[in-house]
């Protein structure tokens, strides 16, 4: 049988793959033009942490879009098991980001993403676990949330996907999507299990020295 994600809500779905798309493309601007992907974590670049916490919590394939220093990414970071897709409209913010890895996606079988960002190191693999079992639970939209508070990562069934690309601009992301579907979103609390404090300015450096 072909999996499919039109359930109704709540409703187990049959497994289907869940892709992993990881947003990486910003340019650290208020980091000092430090692009987020290469800043160094536990002595390899955080892409890496980043794109290993969304195949280790069972996504596949992992697709990881690119913007700032794509180049110096490539070179520098082992992500041999992604799909790299290069956005060049990467100044433009979060959106377009979005937008470009879901197009790219578009040819897979993959039944919902899991969007993740970059710049979050605490985020890890229980997180992406969890979202992934809500969507084998029925949910179509779903966030994970810190203290009831929704957050990163968020899971987008494929039905979803041309809506939020539509309503995807600037640094938005799916924000604007999700507050207009908000009934429809579970909130999948994560709290317990990651941190969704991102590293934005120089003083949130200090969160690239957490413990293993």
């Amino acid at each position: 049988m072909t999996p499919t994600t039109d359930s109704a809500p709540g409703t187990p779905v049959p497994y289907a793959p869940v892709a992993g798309l990881l947003l990486a493309a910003g340019g650290g601007r208020r980091l000092g033009g430090r692009p987020k992907a290469l800043l160094g974590f536990r002595g390899r670049p955080l892409v890496e942490h980043a794109a290993r916490a969304l195949s280790d919590g069972g996504c596949a394939p992992v697709c990881v879009v690119l913007g700032a220093a794509a180049a110096e990414v490539r070179v520098h970071a082992d992500l041999t098991h992604c799909t790299l897709v290069d956005n060049p409209g990467w100044p433009d913010g979060m959106g377009s980001s979005l937008r470009a890895g879901l197009a790219a996606l578009a040819a897979t079988d993959a039944a919902a993403v899991l969007v993740s960002l970059v710049d979050q190191p605490g985020v890890g693999a229980a997180a992406v676990s969890r979202l992934l079992a809500a969507h084998r639970a029925g949910a179509g939209l779903a966030a994970a949330s810190y203290g009831g508070e929704r957050g990163h990562p968020v899971l987008l069934a494929r039905e979803h996907w041309a809506g939020v690309s539509r309503a995807a601009g600037g640094d938005r992301g799916a924000r604007a999507y999700l507050r207009a579907h908000a009934a429809a979103v579970t909130l999948v609390e994560c709290a317990d299990v990651a941190d969704p404090r991102d590293v934005d300015v120089p003083d949130d450096l200090g969160l690239l020295s957490r413990p293993d």
